[in-house]
């Protein structure tokens, strides 16, 4: 705990076995109250090494539900579980858990409600390995996510994020997508509910067991966030009421 914080770190997890051992023993227990893995009906044997590693709570789905709906029940585990602070963390190393304790203290200090680790913040993407056209999608979406929701973030891209209890209750993540356009979609609700978002440094890793979208996925979701981002705008503006929006209560 820190101040008085239940801290859970959350799992999202698919054919890790490779990593999972790596990044869960970077992660600061002095700090970590609970993990939580979500396995999303792998093929491998990442179960058997989560429960070795003695990984206690431990989500299995019958059937593969998607990026978007394995953080689902992540998230809903977590709450269910009363956490305070809770990190995604994907477990298959590409996000270095180190940063968690930063993460954890901009929010349990109460500066921030969520905090991103931006792969783009500094010099490191293209440097760490990110290929040349993701970076270049990455600039450009963030770009246009950043005026359509009148915003500054450095990328909207980052699957490495911290959120406070009170944001996870107050937006309805549970309408979003099953598929890998969810982390849009949660970071367009977080802004029409009227927080703010911090984002630090994050190393990047791209190597050859670090999980990857295909082409065709990475298309569907580059789209994704253009709609996303149009939908945000048309509901700001009145034109629309998307459910995705229905839930969150506007700050002043």
């Amino acid at each position: 705990m820190i101040k008085g914080k239940k801290v859970i770190v959350v799992l999202p997890a698919y054919n890790a076995s490779k990593t999972l051992e790596i990044t869960y023993n970077e992660i600061d227990f002095t700090l970590v109250d609970e993990v939580i893995l979500v396995d999303d009906l792998s093929n491998d044997d990442t179960v058997e090494i989560a429960r070795k590693l003695g990984i206690r709570h431990i989500v299995e789905h019958k059937e593969n539900k998607g990026y978007g709906g394995n953080q689902k029940s992540c998230y809903n585990k977590a709450l269910e579980l009363d956490g305070d602070i809770i990190i995604m963390l994907h477990p298959d190393y590409q996000y270095t858990p180190l940063l968690i304790p930063s993460m954890v203290h901009l929010i349990a200090n109460g500066l921030y409600h969520v905090v991103l680790g931006s792969r783009i913040l500094g010099k490191g993407a293209l440097k760490g390995g990110m290929p040349l056209i993701k970076y270049v999608a990455n600039r450009g979406l963030t770009f246009f996510q950043n005026v359509m929701m009148n915003a500054k973030l450095s990328e909207y891209h980052t699957g490495y994020r911290a959120f406070s209890r009170e944001v996870l209750e107050k937006i309805n993540y549970n309408a979003n997508s099953d598929n890998f356009v969810f982390d849009n979609q949660m970071l367009a609700q977080i802004w029409y509910a009227g927080y703010e978002i911090a984002e630090i440094t994050c190393p990047t890793k791209y190597f050859a067991d670090a999980s990857s979208i295909s082409l065709k996925n990475s298309s569907t979701y580059g789209f994704g966030v253009i709609r996303t981002s149009v939908q945000y705008r048309l509901q700001k503006w009145g034109f629309v009421k998307n459910k995705i929006f229905c839930n969150n209560k506007i700050h002043s």
